[in-house]
């Protein structure tokens, strides 16, 4: 692709770079401005206007994807790619579907619509940036874009002591977790003596051997304190509690659109900045992070009776899988395999982050649904599903079985191209976490199939009656069921855009 320099030798600004961001700002004061002005605190309808303003910003990555420019910002601090575009219209497509799932949920509660909506725009601003952060600085203050105002919405119930509970955990853990990976952080800038991610990449290139153990420790706490961020095992506690006291919607966000922040800031790390630092074993971390965290997180979950909970768990072990490519993107980069097997892996990454959030979200959004009609979210009001609400059932169906990667449903892609990955890699390392991922699929089948076993063949109670789902709610889990369908059918439709990805950077 052509190149664009930008902000760092052209004092002119590249406003169309910043268009999302722009749109996502001014969103987000609009919001602000309405509460203000408005005669209540569920007036000027926040959900429109934060739908609009979200779908308005997907027009300008939409644009910047066809004008085929990468463009760079701020001397390579800031960088506007395929890969950079392609992760923004997740962030934006996830957040959109968030706020259709919330609509009613939100606005039949005792909820303030307006800050609830203010948050949720802040964060995804924050994930919109770590797309294209490619500095040290601006991954950590994207990173807590993110997180802060999370910090509230897992505890937007107030007077809910689970609610409460879920907070204080997640921010205790977050808190704790910023600081560990900015601490690795100030280990690989006392190294390199830059914060850029290329400049690191050139530096840690030519690293003397006496320092070699010093960048260990930095990449160490660095990825530690990711692992914080996307639940990895094992310190991936907090993630059940906070899952099941938070809103539902805001569960589904967190499982979705937040994981996949953190994840987007480990691979942007691991690939411009740390990959020539393989001989450091970053990737045996991640490889512990990916067999610890699957099966932890599949065991969890088998004793759950809360389908949350269950979720939360499955949400664990899923992270696992999606670690799974990227530690065979290290293990290829230690084994001095070709650029081929790279970035078949580093493809995987994003295929399976993709896909994950459509089907993970579909099955949230039917929490919510069933969940309007029984008031529980324990695995038993499941029972008869079938016999009063056929369609949605089958559309949950669909949504475990993808999430259990069982074809011909999107999450069977998923699972192939990490597998392909894993095995790619070579050596005693791929193979062996290939059979871990694999004997873990078929775990995690148990759960994921326990709940269909339930819709289709446990009797309903007495007197039970159809779910009734909002518009707005029955879009969300329309346009998820369609793309699960599609990508398990086309699977190309993602790997088109994993494609595209490895062009960027």
């Amino acid at each position: 692709m052509d190149l664009v320099q930008a902000a760092g030798t052209n004092p002119v600004f590249d406003w169309h770079a910043f268009a999302p961001e722009i749109v996502l700002v001014g969103t987000i004061l609009a919001v602000l401005l309405a509460d203000l002005v408005g005669p209540g605190r569920n007036s000027w309808q926040a959900s429109r206007l934060a739908s609009v303003g979200v779908l308005g910003a997907l027009v300008p990555v939409l644009t910047l994807g066809n004008d085929g420019v990468d463009r760079v910002l701020f001397d390579g601090a800031y960088v506007v790619d395929n890969y950079a575009l392609a992760l923004k219209g997740f962030f934006l497509v996830a957040t959109y579907l968030t706020i259709l799932m919330s609509v009613d949920h939100i606005g039949e509660g005792d909820y303030y619509q307006s800050e609830y909506y203010f948050l949720l725009l802040t964060s995804v601003l924050g994930m919109t940036v770590m797309a294209s952060a490619r500095d040290l600085i601006s991954i950590f203050v994207a990173l807590e874009t993110i997180s802060i105002p999370t910090y509230v919405l897992a505890g937007f119930r107030k007077h809910d002591r689970k609610s409460n509970e879920a907070s204080i955990k997640y921010y205790v853990i977050g808190a704790l977790s910023s600081a560990i990976m900015l601490y690795g952080m100030s280990f690989v800038y006392g190294v390199t003596g830059t914060t850029m991610l290329k400049g690191i990449n050139a530096g840690l290139a030519g690293v003397a051997s006496d320092e070699l153990a010093l960048v260990a420790v930095g990449v160490f706490l660095t990825l530690v304190g990711f692992a914080f961020k996307v639940s990895a095992f094992p310190f991936h506690w907090w993630a059940p509690d906070t899952y099941e006291g938070a809103p539902t919607p805001v569960t589904a966000f967190l499982s979705v659109a937040s994981k996949a922040g953190g994840f987007v800031a480990l691979l942007s790390i691991l690939y411009f900045g740390f990959d020539q630092q393989a001989d450091t074993k970053w990737w045996l971390v991640v490889w512990i992070f990916a067999a610890m965290s699957m099966t932890w997180g599949n065991l969890g979950a088998l004793k759950q009776t809360n389908i949350v909970r269950m979720l939360a768990y499955s949400s664990v072990a899923q992270g696992g899988f999606i670690l799974v490519p990227l530690a065979a993107y290290g293990i290829a980069i230690d084994h001095d395999l070709s650029a081929s097997v790279r970035d078949t892996a580093w493809q995987s990454v994003v295929v399976y982050l993709l896909t994950y959030g459509v089907m993970n979200l579909g099955a949230f959004a039917v929490v919510i649904a069933v969940a309007r009609r029984t008031r529980s979210g324990e695995i038993d009001s499941y029972s008869g599903l079938f016999q009063h609400s056929p369609a949605l059932a089958v559309i949950m169906s669909l949504f475990l079985a993808s999430l259990a990667g069982i074809p011909p449903v999107a999450g069977w892609f998923a699972k192939f191209t990490m597998f392909r990955a894993a095995i790619d890699a070579g050596g005693g390392w791929g193979v062996t976490l290939a059979v871990i991922a694999g004997v873990n699929s078929v775990i995690a089948a148990f759960y994921y199939l326990n709940v269909v076993r339930m819709m289709w063949f446990r009797p309903a109670p007495e007197g039970a009656e159809p779910v009734r789902m909002p518009a707005a709610l029955s879009t969300s889990i329309a346009f998820c069921v369609t793309g699960v369908v599609a990508v398990g059918v086309y699977p190309q439709l993602f790997g088109k855009i994993a494609d595209l990805v490895t062009t960027g950077g």
